[in-house]
């Protein structure tokens, strides 16, 4: 899949929901299992939605988690908590940014083989495992946004370049200032 990098505003409402956006944990949110993550959205369609949390690494590679691929070379990908559903199953994502067209070039739910060829002969993709996935059923996913759980953003080169909850930082002040005060506030108000 390719998505053409446009800046929209996702501040405003009319940002639409696709394949190739992120979903923003809005500050407020309590469920332990979305609060402050980033998610990639691989599929949105009339069925539901589909993504990964891109800023919850599990701190081991493949290679650890796997024995079978301890010695091939996938063995070095970071390897991320990327939802809970299905989250025995590991999903194998590539990436790369296109200089010349401003684009987003995804492979998403890729097998081995062709994460390895793409390693091999492409290097500038980046590549992940994900430990299972975020889904919604239909209309679900729409739903939560009109309730504020999710603030929709355009790619950002930032999920490159920062892990954790420094990437849902960034990218929440990217959306705006107001945003960005509401992320700072400290999780126990009694210590403001």
């Amino acid at each position: 899949m390719r998505f053409a990098n446009q800046r929209q505003d996702p501040g405003h409402p009319g940002v639409n929901l696709a394949a190739g956006v992120l979903l923003l944990a809005h500050p407020t949110m309590e469920d332990p299992r979305f609060r402050r993550t980033v998610i990639l959205l691989s599929a949105h369609a009339e069925g539901g939605s589909l993504g990964v949390v891109l800023n919850n690494p599990t701190g081991r590679m493949l290679g650890e988690f796997d024995a079978g691929l301890e010695k091939s070379a996938l063995a070095g990908t970071p390897l991320y908590t990327g939802g809970p559903v299905a989250a025995g199953q590991i999903i194998l994502a590539a990436w790369k940014w296109t200089e010349l067209d401003s684009s987003f070039q995804l492979y998403f739910g890729i097998d081995g083989e062709k994460a390895g060829k793409l390693q091999e002969n492409s290097p500038e993709f980046k590549l992940r495992g994900f430990l299972g996935h975020a889904g919604w059923s239909e209309g679900q996913l729409e739903a939560e946004c009109e309730q504020g759980a999710w603030l929709v953003a355009p790619l950002s080169r930032t999920i490159d370049t920062v892990e954790g909850d420094a990437m849902w930082r960034s990218l929440i002040g990217e959306v705006s200032p107001e945003m960005r005060l509401l992320a700072d506030e400290p999780e126990d108000p009694s210590i403001n």
